[in-house]
């Protein structure tokens, strides 16, 4: 990794792409330090200090601590995320948007990102108006709950999420990767310095003995374990990610003139988890519903109430939490593993240039045979990411049952460790692969 970015360095046209992601970059973190006006940050990050093991200490770690405190980037990439899945899913359902997706060509992708963007306002006005409510039910947190100040803090929430939209769009175009991931990547990544003073001041409070219900306390033997733990999990999603099933293919021998042509074995190379981290990317979003919903009701954060009690049964280190969240993983698996692989398209292709899978007919047998092998590696993918996903929440409860505290961070660690390294992996093979496209342009010129 570290020499596939010095060899970019060295190239002056990825260098320019990487200096304006780092650029793109810091103004999303410098964005997510500004807070709202007329709102009490340091009161607001107490109380979200109490809420680290509920699903918003997930939507605050996705954001990079800019829910906690309020601040212009506080509903970050979520509502463009939400949007996405929105428009995809309508794309299906609505032979219009079908139409427009696949046979509209370069105009028609112009419109559906166009719907998205509208359709990611709307969400951010939505979400906005919600986290206002909660901030005016919060005791302390508002300095000022007339209109004028709520429609100014309503719409700094929008502003700054559309304003992210805008900057993902750009490091997509102009910069290295898909944008939403990175930025994403980058809002988890600003987590770590938090997460190594918690680890800190649990061992502190450990050797000083004090009370794990009153103090964030954690045993000095669980930091190794802790760190071997995470070195295995990043092997094992680098060489899962890295995993194929190569499906053989034979093409026949053609006569074409005074020539043969044909007769060479090849495959077609099927990722085991060809979706990358979008099953997780979306899986995470619609979880977190319940939450955006739950801003809306000031009886959710009243103890005994049936909104508490509602948000208490989706929390981020539950059981129902967890089988939602493992079944969307699949669901979005297979969503994903339709639009990137279409079989009767592969088949259809191979028929075309005398290819055949051997023990297969051409046509509708090796479209069959090919739905099938698909079927199975999804599931086999799917399966992988919500183990992944769930594997640091089963591990921070186990450590909360011995008696630390620092179990909830661990508990939300899962989602981001399979964003950070997958969203790692395909930033570096976008740099190979623009690498290699250079070389061989040198090469032919």
């Amino acid at each position: 990794m570290i020499q596939t970015i010095r060899n970019a360095w060295k190239v002056a046209e990825l260098r320019n792409k990487l200096l304006f992601t780092l650029f793109a970059l810091l103004i999303f973190r410098l964005g997510a330090a500004i807070p709202v006006p007329g709102v009490e940050t340091e009161t607001l990050a107490a109380y979200m200090q109490g809420q680290s093991a509920t699903i918003f200490g997930l939507l605050n770690v996705m954001s990079g601590d800019a829910f906690a405190y309020a601040t212009v980037f506080a509903l970050g990439i979520q509502p463009y995320i939400n949007s996405s899945i929105i428009v995809q899913l309508l794309t299906i359902a609505i032979p219009a948007l079908e139409r427009l997706q696949k046979e509209g060509g370069e105009e028609g992708k112009k419109k559906i990102a166009a719907i998205t963007r509208y359709v990611t306002v709307a969400i951010a006005l939505l979400q906005g108006f919600g986290y206002y409510t909660m901030l005016r039910t919060t005791s302390g947190v508002l300095t000022r709950t007339d209109i004028w100040s709520a429609i100014v803090i309503i719409l700094a929430f929008v502003a700054g999420s559309a304003f992210v939209m805008w900057l993902g769009e750009q490091i997509t175009e102009f910069g290295v990767g898909n944008g939403i991931s990175i930025i994403l990547f980058a809002g988890i990544i600003s987590r770590v310095p938090t997460l190594l003073n918690v680890m800190y001041t649990g061992v502190s409070n450990w050797a000083a003995g004090r009370d794990a219900e009153t103090y964030t306390v954690l045993h000095p033997a669980f930091i190794p374990l802790f760190l071997i733990g995470m070195l295995l999990l990043v092997v094992f999603i680098v060489f899962i990610t890295n995993a194929e099933r190569r499906i053989p293919v034979q093409y026949a021998k053609r006569v074409v003139g005074r020539k043969m042509y044909g007769g060479q074995s090849s495959h077609i190379p099927v990722k085991v988890n060809m979706s990358g981290v979008m099953p997780i990317i979306f899986a995470q979003a619609i979880a977190s519903l319940p939450a955006t919903i739950g801003m809306f009701v000031p009886s959710a954060r009243t103890e005994g109430s049936g909104w508490y009690t509602f948000l208490e049964i989706f929390d981020s280190n539950g059981l129902v939490y967890s089988v939602v969240y493992f079944l969307l993983i699949l669901a979005f698996s297979y969503f994903y593993s339709t639009i990137q692989f279409d079989p009767v398209e592969i088949s259809n292709n191979l028929k075309k240039n005398g290819g055949f899978i051997p023990g297969f007919r051409p046509g509708k047998p090796t479209a069959e045979f090919l739905r099938k092998v698909i079927s199975k590696i999804t599931l086999f993918g799917a399966i992988y990411l919500a183990i992944v996903a769930l594997l640091p929440a089963i591990t921070g409860n186990i450590v909360s049952a011995a008696g630390s505290s620092v179990g909830s961070s661990l508990a939300i660690g899962g989602t981001s460790v399979i964003i950070v390294v997958g969203v790692a992996l395909e930033t570096v093979k976008t740099l190979e692969a623009q690498l290699m496209m250079r070389h061989y342009k040198g090469f032919l010129e």
